[in-house]
């Protein structure tokens, strides 16, 4: 998985002798912004992020685009998707309408659902597990919930169980992150990216956008409805299903922040505070995401007898999912694979790194 963000005044995308042109934007008349040439079946681009602030695409470039199968994300200010430009979807509607039945069905929703919990479960412990080697304050216990989740009778009762887990590990999370940062925890935050008041949730919810468009191209190619959820409520204008299998993928996004808080990668000037106190990414800063993040996609899993990208793991995730709906797979599974963590370090090292 390889992503390209585009950020500045003055981005261009247009299509001159069949090759693809690709100009970055700039912040000043003195710097020369980045340029890129792409010949036709030679793109190495999965996904186009746009952060900018102007410019033009064409419409020959759309369409140079959707025939290479290249995402393009546009992003809000605050890390939101505003929209996104997918490659043509599958045309199995009967993937779909197994997928409509499912929803309409009450035990049928409350169990997929389960499984979304069940996986992010075990990864916020994974992620603590793995934090908990460098913070022995670190303490993590979810038997109650897991109890919880087990007796739960709906959704209502399912999305409470989660807040729980939710307020435990966020807890737990934020005595890894150095005072300075600010962090506290997610708040109302946690579930949609709004406007946030310092470094950690920025980028926390800048991550969460850039997952949200992995899962979206995942959806897309399997042919199920992004706005369809079992967990999350159906809202217009909202991918609900997208939502739904961020949960299980949450994890990437937690341990990219994690790994550029721990290595000092971010600084104060890679951020800016608006007239409304929320806090956003500059160009530098969002460009560290980015870039962390889709190293964190491009690592490899185990999984089916296979080395696979997380990236790729996500697709197959999504395509079981499609396959279960279509009674092609019996059983629904978001645990496996499990994300190894092997730390080298100590406590003693970090004492000495802070």
């Amino acid at each position: 998985m390889k992503l390209l963000l585009l950020n500045g005044h003055g981005i261009n995308m247009h299509v001159d002798g069949a090759r693809l042109h690709i100009k970055d934007g700039r912040f000043s008349t003195t710097e020369e912004p980045q340029e890129y040439v792409f010949s036709p079946k030679r793109i190495d681009i999965d996904s186009i992020i746009i952060y900018g602030k102007s410019g033009n695409l064409t419409l020959e470039a759309v369409r140079w685009l959707i025939k290479h199968n290249v995402q393009v994300t546009i992003l809000n200010w605050n890390g939101k998707i505003l929209t996104t430009m997918l490659p043509p979807e599958s045309t199995n509607v009967k993937t779909k309408f197994a997928q409509y039945h499912a929803f309409e069905d009450k035990e049928a929703r409350l169990e997929i659902a389960k499984k979304f919990i069940e996986a992010k479960f075990e990864k916020s412990k994974t992620v603590l597990d793995f934090l908990s080697q460098r913070y022995p304050e670190i303490k993590f216990e979810v038997s109650d919930e897991l109890t919880n989740l087990k007796n739960v009778k709906s959704i209502r009762g399912l999305m409470g169980t989660e807040g729980g887990l939710a307020w435990k590990y966020w807890n737990e999370f934020s005595k890894a992150v150095p005072k300075e940062y600010d962090f506290c925890s997610r708040i109302d935050q946690y579930r949609r990216p709004v406007g946030s008041g310092d470094m950690v949730n920025t980028m926390l919810n800048y991550g969460y956008s850039l997952l949200e468009s992995e899962c979206l191209r995942a959806i897309n190619s399997v042919g199920l409805d992004a706005h369809v959820g079992f967990l999350h409520e159906m809202t217009p204008s909202k991918n609900s299903l997208a939502y739904d299998l961020q949960e299980p993928f949450r994890f990437l996004v937690d341990l990219t922040v994690i790994s550029l808080v721990e290595s000092g990668a971010m600084e104060t000037k890679d951020f800016i505070r608006t007239e409304n106190y929320n806090m956003r990414l500059k160009p530098t800063g969002a460009r560290k995401v980015v870039n962390e993040f889709s190293n964190m996609l491009n690592k490899k899993v185990s999984y089916q007898g296979k080395e696979s990208t997380w990236s790729y793991v996500i697709f197959l995730k999504v395509r079981e999912l499609a396959h279960y709906l279509t009674s092609k797979k019996e059983k629904l599974d978001f645990v496996k694979p499990e994300y190894e963590i092997e730390r080298i370090d100590s406590y003693d090292i970090r004492q000495k790194i802070l």
